[in-house]
């Protein structure tokens, strides 16, 4: 096996390779399955859609989860393995059995590879059985492929692609007890992406020493922030996963107490890596072609807050004009207006950037063409104070473009 350090990838943190290859999914020929492995057996926390239908991948994933160690992640697109039955969770357990079997006849593992020491995630098309003759074949041409080169994590980061037009990968390098600990991670999802629990698939690893106790309030916290602060559409997938491994390799004391400023360092590196990624979704959702994000103020709950932030998000006159590059401060408005949520109209206030169009609930003179630079930039803020209290919370959204209903109309086919 080659050992080239590589940048960028989830094969930079210690203990970890990776693998992607084209098996038959996708009539495109792009990679379609890869494979992310943990010789010596890692920690796994993972976080899964809240949709009440949902892929059999899922099920199979959330009982693995619960394993002491995880030894592999495999992963497909073009095949979602959702409403298939009874036959489609078959399906997901044959390819862990197919796995952990594979890897275990290269001898790469440190340690006996089950079923249950295999964890599952697929993305694609709805309603399809899994062609299970293709996927074992490829599962065994993999099983003997992976590494731990920048290479090899760019094809696993481009076999769970779908509609996206661009691989998502992001890492974070911190000192802990005088250890270097890396954190790196990788995300697909262009579409069906809704601030809803974990939103699309995304992988990440680390060799840092943490209690799977304190990974999970970590990565809990980290999606929270970040992942689930996204929305393209406003709905959630049936294959929604987000999971992390964490090896232990990078020798630092156990991070073992929440209120450490060894826990705290890992916990907020893992949180700007986990909104990286969501803003580079955000500008690969389809069709999109700017992004901006939401913020709320002066909300009487926390919750309000997000509401808010997430109707105007998702509002899809909000996102036209965004495509257009048109301030029109009047959509933001209405959109909080129908959140459902407590606000004083007469202390109202909104800005683009730091541009005020409409305060204390009324319309102010403002720079119109300074409005529509703002609108039509790469990237701009909305801020909305709603004026009934001291909370506050945002979401990322992106524009809706006439790309966005083309590549919907004809995804299946």
């Amino acid at each position: 096996m080659e050992t080239k350090m590589a940048e960028g990838t989830i094969t930079v943190p210690k203990g970890f390779f990776a693998g992607g290859l084209y098996c038959g999914l996708k009539g495109s020929r792009k990679n379609d399955i890869g494979i992310l492995v943990c010789p010596a057996g890692a920690k796994a926390v993972g976080m899964f859609t809240t949709n009440k239908i949902v892929s059999p991948a899922v099920i199979v994933s959330r009982r693995h989860c619960e394993s002491a160690k995880i030894y592999a992640v495999i992963a497909n697109s073009g095949n979602a393995n959702a409403c298939t039955g009874k036959q489609g969770y078959k399906n997901a357990i044959k390819m862990c059995s197919a796995t952990a079997k594979s890897l275990s006849k290269t001898g790469f593992l440190q340690s006996e590879c089950k079923s249950k020491n295999v964890l599952i995630a697929s993305t694609g098309i709805i309603g399809q059985q899994l062609p299970m003759q293709k996927i074992s074949s490829g599962i065994k041409k993999l099983a003997g492929k992976i590494s731990d080169t920048k290479k090899a994590g760019v094809n696993f980061a481009k076999a769970i692609l779908t509609t996206d037009t661009k691989t998502k990968q992001a890492v974070r390098k911190i000192n802990i007890s005088e250890k270097q600990i890396t954190i790196a991670g990788t995300a697909k999802g262009a579409g069906m992406i809704a601030p809803n629990m974990a939103t699309t698939l995304s992988f990440f690893t680390t060799d840092a020493k943490i209690s799977k106790q304190l990974l999970r309030a970590a990565f809990k916290d980290a999606i929270g922030m970040s992942l689930n602060k996204l929305t393209v559409d406003g709905h959630q997938s049936t294959n929604d996963t987000a999971i992390i491994l964490a090896s232990g390799a990078a020798g630092n004391k156990n991070i073992n107490k929440r209120k450490s400023p060894a826990y705290r360092k890992f916990r907020n590196a893992l949180c700007q890596l986990c909104d990286e990624l969501a803003k580079q979704m955000t500008l690969d959702a389809e069709g999109a072609t700017r992004i901006f994000k939401v913020i709320i103020k002066k909300s009487a709950t926390r919750t309000d807050a997000g509401k808010a932030a997430r109707a105007i998000a998702d509002y899809p006159l909000v996102k036209c004009a965004v495509n257009g590059g048109d301030p029109n401060w009047g959509r933001i408005i209405c959109a909080v207006g129908s959140a459902g949520v407590k606000l004083k109209p007469d202390k109202l206030t909104c800005k683009l950037d730091n541009l005020t169009v409409f305060r204390n609930g009324k319309p102010v003179k403002f720079d119109t063409k300074k409005a529509e630079r703002i609108v039509s930039a790469k990237e701009h803020t909305i801020t909305v104070s709603l004026g009934a209290g001291k909370y506050s919370d945002y979401c990322y959204g992106c524009d809706l473009s006439r790309d966005y209903v083309r590549i919907n109309a004809d995804y299946h086919t």
